[in-house]
């Protein structure tokens, strides 16, 4: 879950981000992209450890 929403909402802010910049389409995407996979692994990181301390 955290997984899925990290990446939904780094793409968006990515994307907002590079548009906010005056980025060209390859660029809003390119910062979508990278935002996206960036916040997604946090998230993975966020699931493992809350699934590490639920378990005890």
């Amino acid at each position: 879950m955290f997984v899925i929403g990290g990446l939904v909402l780094g793409a968006l802010g990515g994307g907002w981000t590079a548009r906010r910049r005056g980025g060209k389409p390859a660029d809003i995407a390119q910062y979508a992209a990278v935002y996206g996979i960036l916040f997604g692994i946090l998230g993975l990181f966020l699931t493992l450890v809350l699934d590490r301390m639920l378990r005890g």
